[in-house]
């Protein structure tokens, strides 16, 4: 479950910065284009941009913290209750198992 959480954060971080680019790249090929309306919107979007970016770092970071944090108690768990988490792999393996049995 940890891999397909990861894969989804992954999977979500570089949609996020996909998008982040292609914006990027519309300014870019937007910056001919006279007027100031057009001018006023192009920083707008690069302001929003800019905070965009800084909010995605933070995001990544909290996620990042949050994750180490629940791996760390996860193996603090492990290591004062060997037999429960024994027991607790064990049952999630037979659930497993009989799931994937029916299939």
């Amino acid at each position: 479950m940890t891999d397909t959480l990861q894969h989804t954060k992954n999977k979500l971080m570089d949609d996020l910065h996909q998008g982040i680019a292609d914006a990027e790249e519309l300014l870019k090929l937007t910056a001919n284009q006279a007027g100031e309306g057009a001018a006023q919107l192009r920083e707008r979007v690069r302001d929003r941009m800019s905070k965009a970016k800084v909010e995605l770092l933070h995001m990544q970071q909290a996620t990042v913290e949050k994750a180490k944090a629940a791996g760390h108690a996860t193996d603090v768990f492990v290591h004062e209750n060997p037999w429960k988490s024994i027991g607790i792999a064990a049952g999630i393996g037979l659930v497993v198992g009989l799931l994937i049995s029916r299939r």
